[in-house]
């Protein structure tokens, strides 16, 4: 269903972007058949590099198959923003067109030995005489103008969201009270990260920035909230090594995102090298977090996408049996799960999966599926809080989302 949504959605954006770039700014001949064969290539890029990012082929696609997904997307956006104001000057040269008074037929002009001898040369006009009518100038000065304004704006939203994307995340300090947490509890803090999404598009460097702002918060645990890789041990392998290198006082933990399951070497490859690398899954499971003499569960449940191999979300094994007089942090990958986690008694869920909707207004949509877009909340008694991500996928674009690391610190007194 995805992919015939994506495909459709696609189809139909490159059809509109010709009606509006190409058809109207260009008369039949040459420059609209190359426009048209170009806009068509750049649709078979976008289909390519979707297949070879499905099947870890055709890597290098990625760069200009994505930055072309998200320049298509911004032009359409500010076309269709455009649409209104292009119907209202429309519709004032066709009242403008209707009040003038026709021009005066031209003489008749002989053509003298050693004039124009072919069509073409006499269809030229003389100099500093338009051979297009006025109001067929000014719909062109219109059509062109509103493609150039679209363009440069698709052109800015694509550059500023590339310079977001692929720079330092943001630090942002959350304090968040726990009613039932116990007052030695307090104060203990958990670097908060999703959504790094190694891949094609980025390098070992972004695992290594990651890292290293992690152990600049001297966190007391860090939890990695799914959705690390897409793609193959194999292929990202290398990728994710740094992850040895993370610091805090009671270890570093992850749970499945919906990605880990797209992978082509499978996600219990991933599982087993995380562990290599000193980072422990929690697998519908959890363990005990002793600080100061009082004791905190952390918990973590399996990604709904799990379902489809047989491997999702469980939090009855997670959950049950446990000290309900304790306080409980969840980690689940996609907000969504906070119903079940409200069933269960949890305090504080920990998500990602949103990107904060990267990509404004994706944020809108985002809404409709999840129940928080990012930052913190409350939903059914259960404090949540959305990380948007470290990373990016798809398109290397942030806007209206930059990329977060979150260092989160936890309170008995309500905040």
């Amino acid at each position: 269903m995805f992919v015939l949504i994506f495909v459709g959605g696609v189809l139909l954006a490159h059809w509109y972007l010709w009606l509006r770039l190409v058809r109207p700014t260009t008369g039949p001949g040459r420059l609209r058949k190359a426009l048209t064969w170009g806009l068509a290539g750049l649709l078979g890029l976008l289909v390519a590099t979707f297949a070879g990012s499905r099947m870890d082929l055709l890597h290098g696609l990625a760069w200009p198959g994505y930055v072309w997904l998200a320049l298509m997307f911004y032009l359409v956006i500010f076309l269709v923003v455009l649409e209104i104001p292009r119907a209202v000057a429309g519709w004032v040269l066709r009242r403008s067109e209707r009040g003038r008074t026709p021009a005066p037929e031209p003489e008749p002009v002989a053509i003298m030995a050693g004039a124009a001898s072919t069509p073409e040369e006499a269809s030229q006009a003389p100099a500093g005489v338009s051979s297009a009518t006025p109001s067929m100038s000014r719909r062109l000065f219109l059509e062109r103008t509103t493609a150039a304004v679209a363009g440069v704006g698709a052109l800015g939203a694509v550059g500023y969201g590339m310079a977001s994307a692929l720079g330092d995340p943001v630090i942002e300090s959350i304090k968040v009270g726990l009613p039932k947490l116990d007052p030695r509890l307090g104060g203990l803090r958990f670097a908060v990260v999703s959504d790094i999404h190694l891949g094609p598009l980025t390098g070992r460097a972004h695992t290594e920035r990651i890292v290293r702002m992690i152990n600049g918060l001297e966190a007391d645990v860090v939890a990695i909230v799914g959705d690390l890789v897409d793609g193959s041990v194999a292929d990202l392998g290398p990728l994710a090594r740094p992850l040895r290198s993370l610091e805090s006082r009671y270890g570093a933990y992850f749970v499945t995102g919906n990605h880990e399951y797209f992978a082509s070497g499978g996600h219990l490859e991933w599982i087993e090298e995380l562990r290599e690398l000193g980072v422990r899954p929690l697998r519908n499971e959890r363990v005990e977090i002793r600080h100061q003499g009082a004791v905190l569960d952390l918990a973590g449940v399996n990604d709904l996408n799990g379902e489809s191999v047989g491997d999702g979300p469980d939090f009855g094994k997670a959950l049950g049996g446990r000290d309900t007089s304790r306080s409980t942090v969840l980690l689940a990958h996609q907000p969504v799960q906070v119903d079940q986690a409200a069933r269960h008694g949890v305090d504080l869920q920990l998500s990602g999966h949103t990107h904060g909707g990267q990509i404004a207004p994706f944020n809108l949509v985002v809404g409709l599926q999840q129940p928080v877009v990012a930052g913190l909340a409350t939903i059914g008694g259960v404090r949540v809080y959305v990380t948007r991500g470290a990373g990016f996928w798809g398109p290397p674009v942030r806007v209206g989302a930059p990329p977060e690391i979150t260092i989160l610190e936890l309170h008995s007194a309500i905040r």
